[in-house]
């Protein structure tokens, strides 16, 4: 399987409301419930109403489109990353997955992938 790097720097955001997300931008990755707002997208455009941010993070994204039925392939990244003790957060998208990594933990992340049989581009 193929993973391939953004290049971009990433943060987490939980937001008051949506007026300051500056949707025009490559990478917006919303989720709004009952009871947050949560944003991912470049360091640089934080939104000003941010209520928290946990900055500092990396993505890789899985190459290709995935099917709806395939079974294990984010279980089979994050268990050989559990293994060296580093966490991921996953965004889910019609077509495939995005694995975010802190920044700290990125290149080492990507020797284990490799290791693991996984093609980085």
């Amino acid at each position: 399987m193929k993973l391939k790097k953004i290049g971009k720097d990433f943060a987490v955001c939980k937001t008051q409301n949506l007026n300051d997300v500056d949707f025009s931008k490559e990478f917006i990755f919303l989720s709004k419930t009952d009871e947050e707002i949560s944003l991912v997208c470049e360091s640089y455009i934080v939104p000003k109403n941010t209520i928290a941010v946990e900055d500092g993070w990396k993505a890789l994204r899985i190459t290709g489109i995935l099917d709806f039925g395939m079974v294990g392939v984010i279980a089979k990244i994050a268990d050989i990353l559990s293994q060296a003790s580093i966490s991921i957060f996953v965004i889910s998208t019609y077509n495939t997955d995005y694995i975010f990594l802190k920044a700290f933990n990125y290149e080492k992340s990507i020797a284990l992938l490799e290791k693991n049989g996984y093609t980085i581009i």
